[in-house]
């Protein structure tokens, strides 16, 4: 049952990619769309009072730049709203605020959601009031959702232009995003949540007798309005603590879905709208392909370790799978089916919790996570995450059969695998360098409250990691609320963030300079089968050889410790 459960899904999301992905193409390209007269007017407007010139186009290093910067304003704005959110007007009272909003955490908070990483230090319902989370979280969920979908479609234009210095206008791009992606999405995600039973209000807490006798505090506010575009904009930061086992932010299997939907099906689109947009569609559907098949392999994995009675109840003759953690109204299926869409759609919007998993039902969301979360990615980052890896391939296929290597008709030239290298080498030295400075000073071992050993080394890896990849997953045993983690997690989101995609434009803007070399029959097929099966052992291959060690250290030890 549980794998029928799995299998619709995933062929729900490629059925919508055709649909959404050519949407996507023409929102883009600018042609013409059923929003157009709605929308066209509003477009102009905007492009009046901010000045911009739609006609006029950036290159590479200046669309980079200006992504930058409005990440930057964007977590000045928000780290300034959280440091006086105390002087705000409205609910929740005081009484209970009771974790502060000292300045490391106000940062970290400010970086994680201009990130789309939405890294959460912090209980939603004990920390900061409606108005902060309905004005600055929401807001940002919005504008660094649709920035990372305008580098991600500059990108794909980097490899459809031809003799081009320019990849577009991001101004342009963030804007069309916003209108005609991921606002009507919203609302209409957001009604269907508010039908569902998903709070929309400004209401005090509520206190509720209990049958036992005792008293419950009942967090109410503006759940819905935060909900949905936290997993459309890859973002995931929950509204309470619990985030999606939250009965108020998940309460019915359909919004369960419509959240998994959310997180998945644009960024499985962009395939589509790729392939659409340089001309080579069934290049596209072998992106999507390989992205699928990893999908599919990470279910196969984490359902296998959670499925499977625990070693510990064994000796007590009790079977069945692994709930330690898990929602009774989700089970296992529901429960590792989020788990690894969410690890890896750069959207850690969970509804288990991780720590409680086995070891290797932890290895599974790891290693989506360490391989860059290139299936299906963030909004705009698995696009290009999984390109930069197909680039490699391409470049080993190449010189397996002698011919000068290219992908798409662009070629892969020594100044383009100097800038695919470094991409491919971020993520590895980001992540490792600071869990092993982590576990090698007070500072770091002190956060490991709760587990020692194995399972604390895939604690400090599993946080790290998720900063890196800009997904905000987090294990409960590791206690990053002070200022190490805040602080040190920073340095990770920004180099996944503004790192990752600094360097993918560069390549775009590189590719896009090129003409397109004529195909010939020695020229390397890129929309075959048999090219999706070499990017995907090149993205296994690759990933062995820079986590296999850290990762035999962490859950593969422990699982052989059982």
């Amino acid at each position: 049952m549980r794998w029928l459960e799995y299998g619709l899904f995933l062929a729900l999301v490629i059925g919508l990619a055709w649909p959404v992905g050519t949407y996507l193409a023409r929102v883009f390209e600018g042609s013409p769309t059923p929003l157009d007269p709605v929308l066209r007017p509003i477009e102009r407007a905007l492009h009046r009072a901010m000045g911009i010139d739609p006609g006029r186009e950036m290159s590479a290093a200046i669309y980079t730049a200006s992504f930058v910067l409005f990440g930057v304003l964007g977590t000045i704005a928000l780290f300034l709203l959280l440091m006086a959110q105390r002087a705000l007007p409205g609910g929740p009272g005081d009484a209970f605020l009771s974790t502060p909003m000292t300045a490391d955490l106000a940062a970290n908070t400010a970086v994680s959601f201009a990130t789309t990483t939405t890294w959460q230090a912090y209980a939603g319902e004990t920390t900061l009031r409606y108005l902060t989370q309905a004005v600055g979280l929401v807001s940002q969920n919005f504008l660094a959702g649709a920035s990372g979908l305008a580098v991600g479609i500059a990108f794909i234009r980097g490899l459809a232009r031809q003799g081009s210095p320019t990849l577009g206008n991001f101004w342009v791009d963030l804007i069309r995003g916003l209108l005609w992606v991921l606002l009507p999405l919203s609302v209409i995600g957001g009604l269907v949540l508010v039908w569902q039973g998903v709070p929309l209000d400004f209401s005090p807490y509520v206190r509720a007798h209990t049958l036992e006798g005792g008293v419950q505090t009942l967090p109410q506010g503006p759940v819905a309005a935060l909900e949905f575009i936290k997993n459309l904009g890859s973002n995931g930061g929950g509204f309470f603590n619990a985030n999606a086992a939250h009965p108020y932010e998940n309460p019915t299997p359909l919004t369960n879905l419509l959240a998994l939907l959310a997180i998945a099906v644009l960024p499985a689109s962009l395939t589509v709208t790729f392939g659409r947009m340089t001309g080579r569609p069934r290049a596209g559907w072998v992106l999507l392909g390989v992205m699928a098949t990893l999908v599919a392999g990470g279910l196969l994995l984490c359902d296998f370790a959670e499925s499977a009675t625990p070693p510990q109840l064994t000796s007590l003759h009790l079977v069945g799978g692994n709930m330690e953690g898990k929602e009774t109204r989700f089970g296992v299926g529901e429960s590792v089916l989020t788990t690894i869409v969410t690890s890896n759609g750069a959207t850690g919007s969970y509804n288990a919790m991780q720590d409680s998993y086995q070891a290797l039902g932890v290895l599974a969301p790891l290693a989506n996570m360490l391989l860059g979360e290139v299936a299906f990615g963030g909004l705009g980052g698995g696009l290009y995450g999984m390109v930069m890896i197909t680039l490699v391939a391409a470049f080993i296929g190449g010189l397996m059969i002698g011919r000068t290597p290219s992908y798409l008709g662009k070629r892969i030239g020594m100044a383009e695998m100097r800038l695919i290298i470094l991409y491919a080498l971020l993520t590895p030295a980001v992540t490792l360098t600071l869990t092993s400075v982590a576990l090698s000073v007070p500072l770091g071992r002190a956060g490991l409250v709760t587990n020692g050993g194995t399972r604390g080394l895939t604690e400090v890896l599993f946080a790290y990691a998720s900063c890196v990849a800009n997904n905000g997953l987090t294990m409960a045993g590791l206690d990053a609320a002070h200022p190490y983690y805040n602080l040190s997690t920073i340095l990770a989101m920004l180099a996944g963030r503004f790192g990752l995609a600094g360097l993918a434009l560069a390549l775009a803007g590189r590719m896009a300079a090129q003409g397109r070399l004529a195909t010939t029959s020695g020229t390397l097929p890129d929309d075959t089968p048999q090219f999706g099966a070499l990017v995907l052992g090149v993205i296994v291959l690759l990933g062995g050889l820079c986590f296999l060690p850290a990762l035999a250290l962490g859950p593969i030890a422990e699982a052989l410790q059982r």
